[in-house]
Parts: C-alpha cells; structure tokens; sequence
C-alpha cells in the first residue's frame, strides 16, 4: 500500500511512495507527529539519479524487517535535496562538522524539535568496512533516545548552538583585485594536473566556473598559462569517458584521475555550465574541438532533458537494466568487443575499439570499456571520417534499443536558468537560431509557471503544475543570469525587465549586512540554522550566481543599488579567492567582469541591416569579461543603453563604455572587434 508520499510530484520522493517504510515528507505536521509519539526523527536526505541511494533503498528502505522497526521507533522523513537545497545544505554541513565528510544518502537522526544528534551517510544492511549496519544504527539511537534522553538533548543541543555559532570571514572591506586574482590563479596552477588536465586527484569533477575564471583571465590579461589551463582541460574531458562519445553530454565526474571511468549519471546543471564554457573556449581560441562538444552538448540537453512543456529535466540515473534483469550502473553506455562486432560487424568493430579505445580486457566492469577518444585515434587528414560517422550512427541506434535510464522530469529554477544562458550563447555563437528558440521557450516557461504574480519564484515544477517550495537564491540569480544572456542574444529587453524584478526580490529578500547573502529569503521557513554558503560546488553557489547578475544588471541599466550589492558580495572572494580557488570559481570569474568594468556594448541599427548585425555579432563574440550587450533602433526603450544613441551618418554604429567612460561610436566591425580586444 502505498505510503504518504504517493501524493508528492518529486520523482525522488514518488520512487518511495511503495516502500514498506511509512515515510512522511518534510513537514510540521511530521514533526508535530514525532512529538505526539515522543520518538525521534529518521531523516533520509537524497535524490532520484544518485547510485547509493538507490542501493540504500533496495537493501533497506524496501525490506520488511527493517521498515517494521523504523515505524515502530521513528518517523521517517524523506527529503528530495533538490527539492529542498536548504533542508539539505543545513544537516549537510551538521554532518561534515560531526564526521569529517558528507555526501548523499544522508541520514539523520533528529528530535522533533529538529535538532540533529546523529549522522551518518550511507549504512549497509550487515557490517563491513568498519561501517556498522543501519540495523545497528537504528537499535543503537532507539536504545539512547529510550535511555539516554538527557545526553541525546545535551548533544543536540550543542550541535545547534555550534551551528548557530559559525559566522564568514569577509577578509576585510573591499572587492577582490590584481592581487587576489594573481594569488588565485598561482593556487590554481599548484593544484593543477599538467599531465592528465582539471585540479586535483580522484574523483575528478569538471571544474567548470573555474575554467570560466581561466578563460576571463586570459581574455583580460593575456595570460597564456591561464588559457592552456583552461583549454587542455577542456580537451582531456572531451576525450575522456566523462563526455558521451556517441550522445554528447557530460556526466557527473570520473572515479579516476584519467576521466576514464564517469559515475553515469547526467546532470542538467553539468551540461548547461559545460556547454557554456566550450562555447566560450570557441569564442577564445577558435577550437574546432570546442565548437563540436558545444554543439553535442546542446544538442543532448534538447534531445534528452526537453520536457513537453519546454523546460529541461534535472537529470538521467546512472544505472539501466543490462538486459538480464538487473539494474547496472552504466550499463546503458558501456560495450565489449562482442557487442560492437555484432552491430558493426568485426572489420568496423576493430575499427571502432581502436577508435574509442574499447579492449578486451576493459575499462569498466565486467569486461566492459567506456568509449573514449584516445589521441591516438585521432583522425588523421584524409582518414576515413565518413566511416567513423556510420560507426557512431549505428552504435548510437543499437544504444537506443537498450533499456534507456530513467529521468527526472522535474523542472529546476536555477538549473534552468543556467541551460538558458548556455543555449542562448551556443545558439548565437553557431548561426543555431534552434537552440535560442529553446532557451526562450524554456524562460518563457518559467515566466509563466514558476513566477508568481510578486515575481516570488517556485523552485521547481512539474507536468506544468509548479511546485510547493520556494526559490532559494541560486534560483533567482541563476534565472536572472539565464534571462539576462538571452536578453543580450535576442535584443528582446523583456528578459532585462524580468531579471530586475527577481534581482529587487534579492536585494529585498536576501542581503544581509555587510554584503553578505543568505540561500534563503527573509521570510522563508525557519531551520534550525539559515544556511549561507558562498562557494561553488557542483555549480556557482547563490552567492556568487548572485553578484555576476546583479553586476550584469548595473552595467545594463546603471543601477547603483545592484552595483553596490554585487561589490558587497564580492568582498568573500577577497577573502577565499586566493585560499581556495576551486571552491568558488564563479566569484572570481565575476571579479574579473568587475576589473574590466565590465564593458557595456550597444549597437543601433535596424535588424534587417548587414552592418548592424555583423557589429552586433562582434559584440557577442567579445571575450571581453562579462560584457553586456544591448541591440535595436536608436532612443529603443527596450534597454536603457540604447538611450541617446544615435545612428552615425544614418548608419548603424556601436558604443562601448566602461568605468563612466566612453569610445568613440564605430560603425566598422573590425575596429569595433579593437576596441573589445584591447
């Protein structure tokens, strides 16, 4: 029978609705039930394509024995971090203060004050690896909330005070400058990986708002190292089994430093920050490599993550059934040598394994290989590429017959702002007028269904029925970010007007003094801690999504409030810029767009007119950092930049500004590609 999350739309939660396990979904009422019964609370935190969850799930949450003794001696919530990033990111910081380490399934115990006394991630249904069994947990915290209730309150109550007791150092007043910048980048290229490409050892995530920080640099600087930094990472991956060498996409990270061995899942904010920084290494470099993992790229967030309703998934699990009946991680992607002869045939299946390095004795599980692009298969001039474009047609068909992971489908804000800004960019930058279309079908979607009548965000939906929890920050500024890049490739000043409505619910609603911001707004539900957190992980923390936006909205419309906020914000990567630069990538990719002014671009003309459009054209394709461009006829009041600009000699011109200062209009592309570059 079902239980009560057969009612949520999460799909993480909707895939424990039949779980023996009488779960509740984050609640008062939850809580409320826990006191009425005087038993602790089981919390278990997680979401739908994480590999370990499922595995907990199995061996646990869908066992008998083990879900009588949770409804006996606990309510049992279930959170979809997804969902709830800040339920989540407040045990998860409770847990990695308590053990050193997190991540997901997490498991907390809690009173029903919501007070954590117990954590744990992960727990096996019999002991192993020194990690006793989650039976031996549960009996373990029963027997000390039935015995021990004056310890259990004392240690809860420590743990929140401790929690409660953490501030940010702000290093100091003022905005990160040369100085930071340059420590930051020396930290970078001490933790940098020459040999195999990204930061650090396994596991290996894309480290994608840092090459976003590399590739600024460059562009500002000139500084080569940081741009080979940048572009042979960018390469690695390329080549590696991370990115799906027949679909296109990213997935999560790779178990080993050599991004051989990818955890399968794929993530829609992966793949919309990766797109993005291909394209930008395009932009920069002219990479036909680059240009071609864009363009996949984008084409797999259409192709696989495109909701009926427009908007783009969250993710694709991991695991598939591998054709006997289990489910298998991978097993959707991977091949044996047997697997490609019997589609390809053996003369092109020798072909393919030397080309994607498939060997016989594997680089999965199983006798299994991930396809990848080693150099030495690197198509030589005058090598057969029509017959590589059959191989992967006819693997990519034979992949198609498989039994495909599962997906997603709920909407996230933030992540669709930030596939917004990717589609819209790569749409621009390759004649790919498609690919724009969706980033507006996408924002026009959010517009209609995740912004309230106040411009107040719902932070997810689905099946077009918005969702109940409200937008964290990372939601406003990521959605704002998407409707300012598409405001920018399209000329429409639309999306300008309703990146400030959200950018005036940030001000009003999550800054604090000092320049600091909360991920939570002012009047959200209280936890036992306000989560705060400015750097950048999986992608650009609220934070600093933040300060990019609002920056990019001042150079927009010359708004001092929004200027002085982003510098506020600003000031924490001063502080951890040059301590720890992979951890917040995006706030000094932000502080470069604030060195370089940023620049603010306007071109005037009709757009029907060649010369309007080519001057148009080299303002996007500026690596300039942060540039913004506004486009349409003079005295437009689709943006504020237009205003008293006029045509030059009745033609179309382009004026660039920055620090209060302005060039002389041009209406030659060229000189205008100069200017930008200088």
């Amino acid at each position: 029978m079902p239980n009560r999350l057969a009612h949520e739309t999460s799909p993480y939660l909707l895939q424990h609705a039949d779980n023996p396990v009488d779960w509740w979904p984050w609640s008062a009422e939850a809580f409320e039930e826990a006191r009425r019964r005087d038993v602790p609370v089981l919390l278990s935190v997680g979401y739908s394509s994480c590999h370990w969850c499922h595995v907990m799930a199995h061996e646990s949450f869908e066992d008998d024995t083990t879900a009588a003794y949770v409804n006996d001696h606990f309510v049992a919530v279930k959170v979809d971090r997804e969902e709830r990033p800040d339920v989540d990111a407040v045990y998860m910081e409770a847990v990695q203060a308590a053990t050193g380490q997190g991540g997901w399934p997490m498991t907390v115990f809690l009173t029903p004050d919501a007070e954590p006394f117990y954590f744990g991630t992960y727990f096996p249904p019999e002991s192993r690896h020194g990690m006793p069994s989650f039976g031996d947990v549960l009996d373990g915290v029963s027997r000390a909330w039935t015995e021990r209730r004056d310890e259990v309150g004392e240690v809860a109550g420590k743990i929140v005070k401790d929690l409660s007791a953490r501030s940010l150092a702000f290093g100091g007043d003022g905005v990160p400058g040369e100085e930071e910048l340059a420590q930051a980048l020396l930290g970078l290229t001490r933790e940098y990986d020459a040999t195999r490409g990204g930061f650090g050892g396994a596991p290996k995530f894309p480290p994608s708002m840092v090459l976003e920080f590399l590739l600024r640099h460059y562009a500002r600087t000139g500084a080569e190292g940081a741009l080979q930094m940048a572009a042979d990472t960018c390469e690695a991956m390329a080549r590696g089994g991370i990115y799906d060498q027949l679909g296109g996409g990213f997935a999560r990270y790779s178990v080993d430093r050599d991004w051989v061995v990818p955890h399968f899942e794929k993530m829609l904010y992966d793949n919309a920050l990766l797109c993005r920084v291909y394209a930008h290494l395009w932009r920069a470099t002219g990479s036909d490599l680059a240009r071609r993992v864009a363009l996949e790229t984008a084409d797999f967030l259409v192709r696989e993550l495109r909701t009926p309703e427009g908007g783009f998934a969250s993710a694709l699990d991991a695991d598939s059934d591998d054709g006997t009946g289990r489910h298998v991680e991978g097993a959707y992607y991977v091949w044996t040598p047997a697997q490609l002869a019997e589609v390809l045939g053996e003369d092109d299946a020798a072909h393919a394994a030397a080309h994607f390095g498939v060997t016989e004795g594997g680089t999965f599980e199983e006798g299994s290989s991930v396809l990848q692009l080693p150099r030495s298969a690197e198509t030589e001039p005058g090598a057969d590429a029509d017959r590589i474009a059959s191989i992967k047609e006819r693997l990519l068909a034979a992949r198609d017959r498989r039994e495909r992971p599962g997906r997603d489908d709920k909407i996230v804000a933030a992540w669709n702002g930030l596939a917004i800004a990717a589609l819209a960019e790569t749409g621009a930058f390759f004649d790919r007028p498609d690919l724009v279309e969706r980033a507006t079908e996408a924002a026009d979607l959010l517009v209609r269904l995740h912004m309230g009548t106040d411009a107040r965000l719902a932070r997810t939906s689905k099946d077009g029925q918005a969702g109940a929890n409200a937008g964290v920050l990372e939601d406003y500024a990521d959605v704002a970010e998407g409707f300012l890049a598409l405001a920018g490739v399209t000329g429409e000043g639309v999306w300008l007007e309703f990146a400030g409505f959200l950018l005036d619910i940030v001000l009003d609603q999550f800054v604090a003094e000092g320049g600091a911001l909360y991920d939570t707004a002012h009047d959200a539900e209280a936890l036992i801690r306000r989560p705060q957190d400015p750097t950048d992980n999986a992608a650009p923390s609220g934070w600093t999504a933040a300060a990019g936006a609002l920056l990019s909205y001042a150079a927009h419309t010359g708004s001092e409030a929004h200027r002085s906020a982003a510098e506020g914000a600003l000031g924490v990567v001063k502080a951890l810029g040059p301590r720890a630069p992979r951890f917040i990538g995006w706030g000094l990719a932000t502080a470069e767009a604030l060195l370089d002014g940023p620049r603010e671009i306007a071109v005037v003309g009709a757009a029907d007119d060649d010369t309007a459009q080519a001057l148009r054209r080299t303002a996007l394709l500026a690596p300039t950092p942060g540039a913004v461009v506004a486009f349409g006829a003079p005295d437009s009041e689709e943006f504020p930049l237009l205003k008293d600009r006029p045509l030059v000699d009745g033609g179309a011109a382009a004026y660039v500004c920055r620090h209060f200062t302005c060039d002389a209009p041009t209406t030659d592309p060229a000189e205008l590609a100069r200017t930008l570059s200088r």
